[in-house]
């Protein structure tokens, strides 16, 4: 196992009663192209989730919808039985249509199936941690959906609950009502979202409140797209520069950049590449000085870096 050591803030991060290493593993490329059906080489996805373990990460984002099944099913083939320490995260709240498009899945029957689902393909009694991913277009009340999980948790189908693409006012509620781990919302260093980005609404395209709400409280932030779908050095180009200085990529440095922002970071890059999981992981190693924290922020909205904690 590579050594843990972060250059930025703490090593390693509580959810819970859960410790992990400030760097995960988002599964959401080991599908075949749009996230859909299998990978051309599903020996090579088993290989790279492996590598995951071999590197020292112990933290993995997934979801039924991903494949749909083909992402959880590649995980268990993989790598069960699991490592005692690995913690396997899920999304519920989506799903997928014939048509490859996304969907919410907010009420609490598809919420439970989709649990089920999880719980199957990963060959699980209990998920560590389940998000609620909170679609507002579903037209289901947060409260609704989010009293399902409860339920689950209660079940022992869920160990904790934390929610994904949320505004600061809907952490602040449902922690009114249960225990949060965890929040994911899309936070990168261009800004970029994906093909879920238009599930997010108004309060969730400005995450500095939600991010800066959970550091207080001590919520781990899980940065979804984390380097912006991939074109991050596009849309920042100072990383560029920056990574140059360091003899690194500007995808290294984008994720230095999101450790840097808070030790309430746990960024989870996907990638169905071992050399681009071997480059996510070192990232933890670079140090970002202020100067380069000015260059990359540039004079974004809000200045991230002049906020930022080491």
């Amino acid at each position: 196992m590579d050594d843990v050591s972060f250059a930025h803030g703490p090593a390693t991060i509580r959810l819970g009663d859960i410790e992990v290493p400030r760097i995960g593993y988002g599964a959401m490329r080991l599908p075949g192209k749009d996230v859909w059906g299998e990978p051309d080489d599903p020996a090579a996805a088993r290989r790279l989730l492996r590598r995951v373990i071999e590197l020292g990460i112990r933290f993995i984002d997934t979801a039924w919808y991903y494949g749909p099944l083909v992402s959880n099913r590649l995980i268990a083939e993989a790598l069960h039985p699991y490592p005692n320490d690995l913690v396997i995260a899920t999304k519920l709240g989506g799903k997928r249509l014939p048509d490859k498009s996304w969907a919410p899945a907010a009420r609490p029957d598809e919420l439970r199936q989709g649990c089920e689902h999880d719980l199957k393909t990963l060959r699980l009694e209990r998920i560590d941690v389940v998000h609620l991913r909170h679609i507002a277009s579903s037209g289901v009340p947060f409260g609704e959906s989010l009293d399902a999980l409860v339920a689950m948790r209660q079940e022992g189908k869920i160990r904790h609950i934390a929610l994904s693409t949320v505004s600061r006012p809907e952490v602040e509620l449902a922690l009114a009502r249960t225990p949060i781990v965890a929040v994911q919302n899309m936070f990168n260093v261009g800004g970029g979202g994906g093909p879920l980005a238009r599930f997010t609404h108004s309060e969730v395209d400005r995450p500095e409140s939600v991010l800066d709400f959970c550091t207080d409280r001590g919520i781990a932030y899980l940065p979804f797209f984390p380097l912006a779908v991939g074109n991050v050095a596009q849309v920042r180009p100072a990383l560029a520069e920056v990574a140059r200085k360091h003899g690194a990529t500007p995808a290294q440095v984008a994720l230095a950049w999101l450790l840097a922002r808070s030790p309430a970071m746990l960024p989870i890059p996907g990638t169905s590449s071992v050399a681009h999981l071997d480059e996510n992981w070192a990232a933890r190693r670079i140090r970002l000085d202020s100067d380069d924290l000015r260059a990359i922020d540039g004079g974004a909205p809000g200045d991230p870096g002049a906020r930022t904690q080491s």
